[in-house]
């Protein structure tokens, strides 16, 4: 079906809306997770969601579930991401998946189109880690990955456990979720093509220590591009630092962040030789390494009857598309072990995401939307001829 099209407008317009939540001066949100501004978003989130007949339901993480009954009593499909931010984040990593879902949701009601699965948008906690680390400890929790008990109990800066902080926005909606498939999350990350997968990628902290005083700022990424704002006047200086990253690049670490006095990197490419590579590069510098590896995920590849889902989504929308590997962390990676999974990828200017200056068209959101509402399409008459295929059958 092709005739049923988002309303661009509208969704560019909710994402205005809620990015004056927490807001910053220079254009971006600051808005983590289970504080006020995060109970404000979701308090949004939930009318808008009801407004177009949802129940909305919350499981013990704090993960929003709006879900529009479907024809068959059957696990839903769902679709969604986080609203959380970064400290500086943009205007779209995470409310675009969000948002579009909820759009794509509510084309569907004012077509009174009835799909034969349950249809749910979802919006994850935590998604960032910004202020409890890991980050995706929901969806962990949700797939069974991570204990629910250790993810309540991890603490922000401030000695706050997660648990804590939950019941401090006090979420009082109704309990309870079930399994589900999912199609989930849109995201804009350093690409401008559609479809998923997940590369292997480990993390190593590197305390790489150098005696220099002088201003640095909080983060570098991507080689030499600096992404934080908040300056400090003791660690590394900028242009060690920059340098630093450069030759930590060389030895095949894709994401370098400069704090005060360490460095801490990505591995996201398994053949990588950095361990030899490393004191090589750092010993002509001054440098000392040491090294420990303190998160990994192993590769994944995502569900083949999702991703043909995005990919004739795509085809049918008129909107060129190629299968990516993604090195990021995403909910979609957890859910993926206990539901089929697929993401759905768009645009963002010069790559650059987890940043206030993060920014996607209203023509590129429209798209990303525009696919996801016609895969959710896709998938949901594959069920459904498989239903009627299963009970034909008996």
């Amino acid at each position: 079906m092709q005739n049923l099209a988002i309303n661009a407008e509208r969704l560019w317009g909710e994402i205005m809306e809620t990015a004056a939540i927490g807001g910053t001066p220079k254009g971006g949100i600051c808005r983590l997770t289970l504080t006020e501004l995060d109970r404000q978003v979701r308090d949004w989130f939930k009318a808008r969601a009801e407004q177009l007949g949802c129940r909305v339901t919350v499981d013990d993480m704090g993960v929003m579930f709006a879900r529009r009954d479907g024809t068959a009593n059957v696990p839903p499909i769902a679709f969604g991401s986080h609203l959380d931010t970064q400290p500086t984040g943009g205007k779209f990593d995470g409310v675009l998946g969000t948002l579009a879902a909820l759009e794509a949701l509510r084309t569907l009601v004012e077509a009174g189109y009835e799909t034969y699965a349950p249809i749910e948008v979802v919006n994850w906690t935590n998604e960032e880690g910004s202020r409890f680390a890991p980050a995706m400890v929901a969806s962990g929790v949700f797939a069974k990955v991570l204990e629910k008990d250790w993810a309540q109990s991890r603490q922000d800066r401030d000695g706050m456990t997660f648990a804590a902080a939950l019941d401090a926005i006090e979420l009082h909606y109704a309990h309870g979720y079930l399994a589900h498939s999912f199609l989930s999350p849109v995201s804009n990350h350093r690409t401008d093509q559609y479809g998923g997968s997940l590369e292997n990628r480990t993390r190593f902290g590197l305390e790489i220590a150098k005696a220099v005083r002088t201003a640095v700022p909080k983060g570098i990424a991507l080689g030499a591009r600096i992404t934080g704002s908040d300056w400090r006047d003791d660690g590394l200086s900028t242009h060690d630092a920059v340098t630093y990253s450069i030759a930590l690049k060389a030895a095949g670490l894709d994401y370098i962040d400069v704090s005060s006095g360490g460095i801490t990197a990505d591995a996201r490419n398994p053949s990588a030789n950095f361990r030899a590579a490393l004191p090589a590069i750092c010993e002509p510098l001054g440098l000392g390494v040491a090294m420990q590896r303190i998160w990994e995920q192993p590769e994944l590849r995502f569900d083949a009857d999702c991703v043909a889902a995005v990919r004739r989504a795509a085809e049918l929308s008129g909107y060129s598309s190629r299968d990516i590997v993604s090195g990021a962390g995403h909910d979609a990676a957890h859910i993926s072990r206990v539901a089929p999974a697929a993401m759905v990828f768009v645009p963002c200017r010069g790559g650059i995401s987890h940043n206030e200056a993060e920014f996607s068209s209203k023509e590129q959101c429209a798209k990303g939307a525009q696919v996801l509402l016609q895969a959710v399409l896709d998938y949901d008459r594959m069920l459904a001829e498989r239903g009627g295929a299963a009970k034909g059958a008996r």
